[in-house]
């Protein structure tokens, strides 16, 4: 896997090695000792997810507070979303800044979000089909968001307002400046 770092330190993006011929491809979507060798991280995923959404659903933008914090690692087995990490770390030199990227059946690409920001991915294709790994699992009491549509991070979504599907769930998040909580950027969160 080739790992390509990001405007903001600790969010990369993971390029697996693709082996493909007249049969179809090949690839190893995960290996944790060459993961932790390119990156410096070590963490151990304990739950996989996967969603299956339509064109224009928003999911996002989504945390866990301590001492449930997740990483994720993020990837789309079908169609093509644009996937952010918004980091929401009070401190950091890139806080409120984000880092988006498509991804894509046929990029294979790969995002790895760590603790201490929010995740979120609109679907661009008719479908999307979503998995993420995640470092610790779902706890609901832990829950926390950010607004996706909050000015003061500015995201480019890439889809006409209109056309945006939000949970109801997700229509109601605060704001980075409202919100009650945010992890500090000099606490260790692994």
């Amino acid at each position: 896997m080739e790992i390509v770092k990001t405007d903001i330190e600790g969010v990369v993006i993971v390029e697996p090695k693709i082996f493909g011929d007249e049969r179809g491809y090949f690839y190893e979507s995960f290996n944790a000792a060459e993961f932790e060798a390119k990156t410096g991280v070590k963490t151990t995923f304990v739950q996989d997810n996967q969603s299956m959404s339509c064109y224009g659903v928003l999911r996002g933008l989504h945390f866990q507070r301590p001492p449930y914090a997740q990483s994720k690692l993020v990837r789309v087995v079908k169609g093509a979303v644009v996937d952010v990490a918004v980091d929401i770390r009070k401190g950091s030199p890139t806080f409120g800044k984000y880092v988006a990227v498509e991804l894509t059946e046929q990029n294979h690409r790969q995002l790895f979000v760590p603790r201490g920001f929010a995740h979120g991915f609109i679907v661009k294709s008719p479908t999307a089909i979503f998995q993420y790994k995640c470092d610790n699992l779902y706890a609901p009491q832990a829950e926390g968001a950010i607004a996706w549509n909050d000015p003061q991070i500015g995201i480019d979504w890439g889809v006409d307002v209109e056309d945006i599907i939000l949970s109801e769930k997700d229509k109601h998040h605060p704001t980075l400046a409202e919100a009650e909580y945010l992890f500090d950027y000099n606490e260790n969160l692994y």
